[in-house]
């Protein structure tokens, strides 16, 4: 058995179909951990999460941004934006039993067996594993449960931006939400910043990448989200993130046991 670790689709089926093809990946042994933003952006975005759905427990998932917009859409909370590519899914027959499936993936998953992660975007500084998973914990309760339209409503916007142990619970989910599923570049009070999205070193010097200030111990973290950081390894975060929705690739990692990335070129015409 294989566990692939496989970054953003964003809605490109067939580029998905092909890395899985590559990889010869076979349902009835092997596992995905998917690090978010499954749709959005990309033409099929629907066939990403009906393919993603029929895996059942053979895929792991971890909500990114625009898994979290498609929902925030979905319960009124925000309007689509230009460049979405939701059409398909909002008028899809099955969309309640995609909510619902959607809603009750979790923010970060992590198997101690092989002391890896996998979050969306980063673990915040000062935060202990324990801590993270807590944290996580209270955002996936919320929207798994009855109220998750209401919980919704808090959950978007820049501040806090750095984290206090006196928040209320809303600011807590929403700071929450941010660092797992947003963040990049942190300053040296832990204090997340959204105005930068380029690679390292394209950030003002008071910004460090969010892994240079991470606390999490010797674990290994899996995360998406950073398109402009690509394919990157380091001794315990990689990137997974190589960009397929903007025409470049998308990448599996086996992470148990731990091998070399595979990558097809992106398969899709109708990019933004």
């Amino acid at each position: 058995m294989t566990t692939w670790a496989i970054g953003d689709i964003q809605g490109c089926a067939l580029s998905f179909d092909a890395l899985l093809e590559a990889i010869a990946f076979d349902p009835a042994a092997d596992r995905l951990w998917l690090a978010g933003d499954l749709v959005n952006r990309g033409p099929d975005s629907l066939g990403v999460l009906r393919r993603v759905m029929a895996l059942g427990d053979r895929a792991v998932v971890v909500l990114g941004n625009h898994d979290l917009h498609l929902l925030a859409i979905v319960a009124g909370v925000r309007p689509p934006l230009e460049g979405d590519t939701f059409e398909e899914i909002l008028a899809a027959p099955d969309l309640d039993r995609i909510v619902d499936w959607l809603r009750h993936q979790a923010l970060l998953h992590y198997e101690e067996a092989i002391d890896t992660a996998m979050v969306h975007a980063g673990l915040p500084p000062g935060w202990s594993l324990v801590e993270c998973q807590v944290r996580a914990g209270e955002v996936t309760d919320a929207l798994a449960g009855t109220g998750w339209r209401d919980a919704l409503q808090s959950l978007y916007g820049n501040e806090p931006s750095i984290w206090s142990t006196g928040l209320d619970p809303a600011d807590r989910r929403r700071f929450t939400i941010n660092a797992l599923t947003r963040m990049r570049f942190v300053d040296a009070a832990g204090r997340l910043d959204f105005r930068y999205n380029g690679p390292p070193g394209s950030q003002p010097r008071e910004l460090s990448p969010w892994y240079e200030m991470c606390n999490v111990g010797n674990v290994h973290v899996v995360f998406g989200h950073w398109a402009s950081l690509g394919l990157t390894h380091l001794p315990r975060f990689t990137c997974m993130d190589t960009g397929c929705v903007w025409g470049r690739s998308l990448t599996a990692l086996p992470v148990d046991p731990l091998g070399k990335p595979v990558a097809v070129e992106c398969r899709e015409e109708a990019l933004p």
